[in-house]
């Protein structure tokens, strides 16, 4: 039989009940960067796991008020305890899109279906994917090393699978820009040697890269443990602008080279 004194002992040498899971090794196995990338890939194939109207309302915003979908990165942090995506339904549609403007492509500068299927593969594996694990891990290192708020409390890292998509959400409006909209002025107007032809395929470049900065900017600003992220926005949107005019002054058409590239690198 526990006297009094004994219970009184046991319950002050007993730790505190851990509600939230923080020190059970289980709970955090799940929240390990292995374990989250391991459940993502899991769920790439189960479509019917898939919230694709959600991601389809990302898409949207995206275009029109791009700040709404971060709050919905700050929500999963708070419901889910990870910034980055845990659902692939984005990464789905956005494959869709890429082929279908794929298409479009290949019927404009009218490829054989070989060449169409090694125009397909780079776009996916090198200009989307290639190009975004470069840039993601850039900007994951450049935070985590430099932008890293040190007042906090409780130092939380970037997580690689949110830079990685960031860079998916900025590339979207990129490609239906350059791969979409794009397409309608190519052999009509741009392919031309007039000013307007590199005025506006260069506008249209300007356009998308800069919506590629902004939303990336917005990406990194979303995260309360970083600081003085305007060093993402300011400095290469000051650079893009001086190419933009350095190339109209050269009379160097970005959007006809682009399409002399992939003709070169496909044939």
């Amino acid at each position: 039989m526990f006297t009094n004194s004994m219970l009184l002992t046991k319950v002050e040498t007993s730790p505190p009940p851990s509600p939230t899971g923080v020190n059970n090794p289980r709970m955090q196995a799940r929240h390990t960067a292995g374990a989250k990338r391991y459940k993502y890939l899991r769920r790439i194939l189960r479509f019917r796991q898939m919230d694709f109207e959600f991601a389809l309302w990302q898409m949207l915003y995206l275009f029109i008020a791009p700040q709404k979908v971060y709050r919905n990165f700050q929500y999963r942090k708070q419901t889910k305890d990870q910034w980055a995506r845990d659902d692939p339904a984005f990464l789905v549609l956005l494959a869709i899109c890429l082929c279908v403007s794929s298409i479009g492509f290949a019927i404009v500068l009218k490829l054989h279906i070989v060449a169409f299927f090694k125009f397909l593969l780079w776009v996916i594996f090198v200009d989307c994917i290639g190009v975004g694990l470069v840039i993601a891990s850039i900007l994951w290192f450049i935070s985590n090393k430099y932008l890293r708020s040190s007042s906090s409390d409780k130092p939380q890292d970037v997580e690689w699978g949110f830079a990685f998509d960031v860079h998916l959400n900025a590339f979207f409006p990129l490609l239906m820009i350059l791969h979409f909209l794009q397409l309608f002025f190519l052999k009509p107007v741009i392919v031309h040697d007039w000013f307007f032809s590199y005025f506006l395929g260069n506008t249209l470049w300007v356009i998308a890269i800069g919506y590629y900065i902004y939303i990336t900017f917005l990406g990194y600003s979303a995260l309360p443990f970083l600081k003085k992220t305007v060093v993402l926005l300011y400095p290469p949107m000051l650079g893009l602008f001086s190419l933009y005019v350095l190339s109209l002054l050269m009379h160097w058409n970005l959007s006809k080279g682009l399409m002399d590239f992939y003709e070169y690198r496909v044939l």
